[in-house]
């Protein structure tokens, strides 16, 4: 199977805040972000696989700033490692305001999703290949991020999870 980079997978979104989209302060709703994050998110997970995908698990995900009517968001997605069938995808999202010309980073989150084939199976994915120092560092993290995802959703024991354990370990040493 082919090997892909990172950036194969990047997608960008951009969506102006409406009144439809926000609650009766004006802010954004977080329902309609996690909404725009699945799709965004999915587009570059089936850049990397060249198929469907099925969101299988959306991490913590924090409001840093609210996200106010008239603002432009800006959602960039890239693939941070494959596994068999699965891919873990990183956002960071931007709210803009155009006429002041400032953009702040408002989130960030990984969204986990599974390739299928036609019968709605898993299907396999292609190895991912990171190339940046910081693609070499979230593709590193994303077995701890893993394996605490596994084990939240109890798939997996605790005492099954190397990688996470060997962080626990070298925490605890400082």
């Amino acid at each position: 199977m082919n090997k892909k980079l990172p950036k194969e997978s990047y997608t960008e979104m951009n969506e102006l805040v409406l009144p439809n989209d926000t609650n009766t302060f004006g802010n954004l709703m977080g329902g309609r972000l996690l909404y725009w994050m699945d799709i965004c998110s999915a587009m570059a997970a089936q850049k990397h696989s060249n198929s469907p995908v099925v969101t299988v698990s959306v991490d913590n995900v924090s409001f840093k700033r609210s996200i106010k009517l008239g603002e432009v968001v800006t959602i960039q997605a890239k693939v941070t490692r494959a596994f068999n069938s699965s891919m873990e995808v990183r956002m960071e999202i931007f709210a803009q305001n155009l006429p002041k010309g400032t953009r702040v980073k408002t989130n960030e989150a990984y969204y986990t999703f599974v390739a299928i084939d036609e019968q709605t199976k898993p299907r396999k994915v292609a190895e991912l290949l990171p190339e940046t120092e910081e693609e070499i560092r979230l593709f590193d993290e994303a077995l701890q991020r893993r394996e605490l995802r596994l084990i939240l959703g109890g798939k997996m024991k605790i005492k099954d999870a190397t990688s996470l354990k060997q962080l626990i370990n070298s925490a605890a040493s400082y």
